[in-house]
């Protein structure tokens, strides 16, 4: 009985190991090697690498801090300012006074001192008393009513995405810095505005109070963010001084009107800055759409950074614009992958000494079956004398070398023997294949002979059997046709539809007599071709066969799209068709749909031509049946002759068409049942008079 531990050290342990000292050797020198150690430097450059990214990210996340600090205490100077301003005292008293010259003589200092675009003083009905930018002795224009202020008491400066007319009319003299034109930008939302008018401003309204706590007036002052460069450059200057990027690195600064960098210190190209450039629409929709923050590699105009972009909003909460910073990425890129590159080649360095230290010391005790395992792979390339020779091994390998010699000495014997037994039966077997082949080809030919024969006896005989007992008895119904309608004369009349039914199934029937001999005499007959309408032709036979669906439960389906008319003769088409449609209603003895498709479709070839497909829901076609289809007296109908789709093959073939049936399963349908398909050439065909059906 095996015992536990060894039961089950044997299941754990793999068959190329367990049956192999070698692989033993092997796998205990190398397994830790070849196996933890790879495993253990993939984990390390896995966590290194996202590491390292977190890193990056971590810090640019810093960085937007920083930045956002920044922007928020320029907001807050915009309000505060505004606010020392409507409190002054020398305001108070010029206002009093309606010293208008005084009034602006003091925003011009303040809009100096505080670093603003433009500063304003209204009425508490909005209209304007004065600003920095109005000449004294001009008159003071109106106020239009999209800038007239209408704010509470000691409101805080928010930002503004504001029209150009409103900004124009608060500071006309920052026309230059508006209009900026939008410059294509690779993986930018679409867009077919080519021009960006409206402004970004940092704006703050303040009451200015009397005594009593009402409104003397109303203090307007703002900055205006488009192409402020001193802005964008400060900021930058506060999160990345100089210095403090490694590897030459430089870091970025840029605010967003929506998705249009408005000022810049990214560079387009040389010192051309990227004002007019968009941002990629999948920044816009996480950051404008999402309003969430975006940490992540981006592309910048023209490199790739590690970006941060935030949005800035309005007093209504409103999502206006973007507020980023970021730094380039490649020498970091460069830094990480020199980094990990240095970590794999140690890993690499330590696994091949100590690979070249394990097998060397390992092949001392395997180089024996080395020498056994190269003997054997020499006979199975096909050297029948290799051998192991002499081994320096003394103990058991040592023996097993010298058995396997003698054993390769008698299988080498052996396999001469066989080899001359193989020799001789290959001989015998290529004699008796060629003997069955000559035989086989002989009986094909004989066969082939055969069944033409019986074909051609056939075909003579049906033919003079037609043409005696056929021809005779339509002259006899021709004839009384004639008569009747000479006997009755006027009284016809009612029936003349009858009649000429009649006759047209008459010579129906001749034209069948003729089809079938001229299937005995080919050259004697040839139809008359004529430019045809395929869904005409069947429109008609379906009146003719309309006495056999009268008596069913078929519905009658058209699908008739073809355009293109075909070169045939109309009456063989249209005996081809009524055929395929008796035998479809003959399939459906219960009732079901008939189905006649029709459209313009070219062959393998590229010929143009029309497509004729008569559906039925019967049984469909068993293998049998498929495979008899088209042979002259088969039938599955005790009444039939077997007759109809052989002729029908010979008329479409002669006008280089071809017919088939099968399945509508096979066809891809949903439906059951059968589909025979008729393609016929919308070009001119020769008629092939010599062409025999078989």
């Amino acid at each position: 009985m095996i015992p536990r531990w060894r039961a089950f050290g044997t299941l754990r342990t793999p068959r190329w190991i367990a049956h192999s000292i070698r692989n033993k050797l092997l796998a205990m020198a190398l397994l830790p090697l070849l196996v933890v150690l790879p495993l253990l430097l993939a984990a390390l450059v896995i966590w290194g690498n996202a590491a390292y990214d977190r890193l990056l990210i971590t810090k640019v996340q810093s960085d937007l801090a920083v930045a956002r600090g920044y922007f928020q205490q320029v907001l807050s100077t915009v309000g505060a300012g505004t606010q020392a301003v409507a409190g002054s005292h020398a305001l108070h008293v010029a206002l009093t006074r309606q010293d208008l010259p005084g009034l602006q003589s003091q925003l011009v200092t303040a809009r100096t001192r505080l670093g603003f675009d433009f500063i304003n003083l209204y009425s508490p009905q909005g209209e304007l008393l004065t600003a920095d930018w109005v000449n004294p002795t001009q008159p003071v224009p109106a106020l239009r009513n999209q800038t007239r202020p209408a704010l509470s008491a000691g409101e805080d400066a928010s930002l503004a995405l504001m029209s150009a007319r409103d900004l124009l009319g608060m500071a006309p003299h920052l026309d230059a810095r508006l209009n900026i034109a939008l410059v294509a930008t690779r993986s930018a939302t679409p867009t077919t505005r080519t021009l960006e008018d409206r402004a970004l401003v940092m704006l703050s309204t303040t009451p200015v109070l009397g005594e009593r706590g009402e409104t003397l007036a109303l203090l307007r002052g703002g900055v205006l963010l488009n192409q402020n460069l001193d802005l964008i450059d400060h900021i930058n200057r506060i999160v990345y001084p100089e210095g403090s990027l490694p590897f030459n690195s430089n870091g970025t600064a840029t605010l967003f009107m929506e998705d249009v960098r408005i000022t810049t210190n990214v560079r387009l190209f040389q010192n051309q800055r990227a004002i007019g450039t968009r941002v990629s629409q999948e920044v816009r929709n996480t950051v404008l759409t999402q309003g969430k923050t975006w940490l992540d590699r981006a592309f910048v105009v023209n490199d790739w950074y590690v970006s941060a972009y935030e949005p800035l909003l309005d007093n209504t909460g409103q999502r206006v614009g973007m507020l980023y910073v970021g730094y380039l990425e490649r020498p970091f890129r460069w830094v990480k992958y020199g980094m990990l590159a240095l970590i794999a080649g140690i890993f690499l360095g330590v696994m091949v000494l100590a690979a070249l230290f394990s097998v060397r010391w390992a092949r001392s005790i395997f180089k024996p079956l080395e020498q056994m395992n190269h003997t054997m792979q020499r006979v199975e390339d096909g050297d029948p004398s290799a051998r192991v020779g002499v081994v320096a091994a003394r103990d058991e390998i040592g023996a097993l070398a010298n058995h396997l010699d003698q054993l390769l000495h008698v299988v080498d014997d052996k396999t001469r023997t066989l080899q001359h037994w193989a020799q001789e039966l290959d001989a015998k077997v290529v004699a008796r294949t060629q003997e069955l082949a000559d035989s086989n080809h002989s009986l094909k030919q004989a066969q082939q002979q055969l069944v033409k024969s019986e074909k051609l006896a056939a075909i003579g005989q049906l033919t003079a059997s037609v043409a005696h007992e056929i021809n005779n008895p339509i002259a006899v119904m021709q004839g009384n046709l004639d008569l009747m309608r000479d006997l009755l004369g006027e009284h016809a009349r009612p029936v003349a539809a009858e009649l000429k039914l009649m006759d047209q199934q008459v010579n129906r029937m001749r034209l069948i007599v003729t089809q079938l001999l001229q299937h005995a005499r080919p050259t004697d007959y040839a139809g008359y071709v004529e430019a045809v309408d395929v869904n005409q032709v069947l429109d008609h036979a379906l009146v003719l066969v309309a006495h056999l669906l009268a008596s069913t439960r078929i519905e009658v389906q058209r699908e008739l799209t073809a355009l293109a008319p075909i070169d045939i003769n109309r009456q063989e088409l249209q005996q081809v068709v009524i055929n395929l449609l008796i035998n479809a209603i003959q399939a459906m003895p219960s009732g079901g749909t008939l189905l006649l498709r029709t459209h313009d479709q070219p062959d393998d070839r590229g010929r143009s031509g029309v497509l004729i497909e008569v559906c039925d829901t019967g049984t469909g076609l068993t293998a049998a049946v498929h495979e008899q289809l088209f042979r002259p007296f088969f039938s599955t109908k005790k009444e039939g002759n077997g007759l109809g789709l052989w002729i029908s093959v010979g008329l479409v073939e002669r006008y280089g068409g071809t017919i088939s049936g099968a399945n509508r399963g096979e066809q891809g349908e949903n439906s059951t049942g059968a589909v025979f398909s008729v393609w016929l050439a919308s070009e001119p065909q020769t008629v092939a008079a010599g062409a025999e059906s078989t």
